[in-house]
């Protein structure tokens, strides 16, 4: 995979989630959500886990993505966010907008790939990013 296939939408190649990683074993935690997830969503998915959740970038972050996350034994995703708080356009387009930052600054932060359900899914295994998008939702709802 070249540069171009990073900007036209290839995949990148990242290497295999260690057993022994941390992210792995929190991976282990949502293993039911994570699979439910990835077999109703057929864009690529980007898990962010966090200390007791995880959050996943679907699509192609950090333009054109949406955003779910695994917490409580439940899958939530951005229009149960909306929904149940009532938010308006500005506050869900500050929202994504806020995410979209979040995702950049954690650019240069170690990806790997993991099988999930029989799905290929890039984990970012980084406690600061996964720290700032539950400070992000929280701020959200609150």
């Amino acid at each position: 995979m070249g540069m171009l296939d990073k900007w036209f939408g290839g995949k990148n190649d990242y290497p295999p989630l260690p057993a022994d990683n941390e992210a792995s074993a929190r991976l282990d935690e949502i293993k039911p959500q994570l699979e439910e997830l990835a077999s109703r969503v057929h864009d690529h998915l980007e898990v962010v886990p966090g200390e007791h959740e995880a959050y996943v970038y679907l699509g192609k972050p950090p333009k054109r993505f949406g955003i779910a996350w695994l917490h409580d034994g439940k899958v939530d995703g951005l229009n149960d966010l909306v929904q149940e708080h009532s938010l308006s356009q500005p506050q869900v387009q500050k929202l994504i907008g806020e995410l979209s930052a979040a995702y950049k600054q954690a650019s240069e932060a170690p990806r790997y790939s993991a099988e999930v359900g029989g799905k290929q899914v890039t984990v970012i295994p980084s406690r600061g990013l996964g720290k700032e998008v539950h400070q992000i939702i929280e701020g959200a709802i609150h």
